[in-house]
């Protein structure tokens, strides 16, 4: 059976079709049968950026791992059961078609509250939430004081995972190993990255979530974007000599598939 990655949270600008399609590109690289979706039916980053690879691989006559995009499939509304709501159908229906032979599925989430990304969250094996090192992303997951240090109460983020959990715990199913991801770490310790490290720790312990070092702002992210190519690909086509910033991402993306610690992978990039 299929492990399922839900890369996921409420708000928009956080990085996850990047930490998305990287990951999957990393997996399949490493020789997995990856397969992947993307929730966010109106904009599509994540299938964008597939899409880009295939036309860009197929251009220049190349062949490089990596995951296979696919779309939801319509549902014909008349075959509906009763109560049955379309998207639950559509987003059942892809996974259960793709489950038998992906060792993977990564979901990238929309960037709001939606019927699909409720249904793909307590589908989630691994639940991945990319976050801004910033007291405007904290406040997705729970409310502080005007210090930033107290703990006021949970946010409407993570109550969705909490119910998601229920749900899950209700089926049987294993509980969600949940990873927050800090995006766009600065490179020196102050004073705003020393807080949220600590208020982040503080709430890690009480509502069940595990840290990890995400990606720092780079250009190259937004680069390969046009051409649907990840940071493991630059080799594949030409460039001979990484520079000092690119180094430092491949190594930033591989202590974070490292930090997901999914079943059966051994980093090998």
């Amino acid at each position: 059976m299929a492990h399922i990655i839900v890369v996921g949270n409420e708000k928009g600008g956080a990085g996850k079709s990047t930490v998305s399609m990287h990951v999957a590109t990393a997996l399949a690289r490493m020789g997995h049968n990856v397969s992947a979706l993307d929730l966010d039916l109106r904009q599509k980053t994540f299938g964008r950026y597939a899409h880009n690879r295939t036309a860009y691989l197929a251009k220049e006559g190349l062949d490089l791992p990596g995951p296979h995009y696919h779309d939801l499939p319509e549902v014909d509304p008349d075959k509906l059961k009763p109560g049955e709501n379309v998207y639950d159908r559509r987003l059942s229906a892809a996974v259960a078609e793709l489950e038998p032979d992906s060792d993977f599925i990564v979901i990238d989430c929309p960037g709001s509250h939606t019927r699909l990304s409720q249904v793909a969250h307590s589908l989630a094996d691994t639940l991945v939430t990319p976050l801004n090192d910033s007291f405007v992303d904290f406040d997705l997951l729970a409310h502080v004081d005007t210090d930033g240090l107290k703990i006021l109460g949970p946010s409407v983020y993570s109550e969705m995972v909490w119910n998601a959990r229920q749900l899950r715990a209700q089926a049987g199913l294993k509980p969600i190993d949940w990873i927050v991801v800090r995006n766009r770490l600065g490179a020196q310790q102050m004073v705003n990255k020393e807080k949220m490290g600590a208020a982040l720790e503080n709430l890690a312990k009480r509502i069940g979530f595990r840290t990890a070092p995400g990606f720092n702002e780079r250009v190259i992210f937004r680069e390969l974007f046009p051409r649907g190519l990840t940071l493991l690909d630059l080799k594949d086509i030409g460039v001979k000599g990484l520079n000092i910033s690119n180094v430092a991402a491949r190594q930033e993306l591989r202590d974070l598939v490292k930090a997901l610690n999914l079943p059966g992978v051994t980093v090998e990039f």
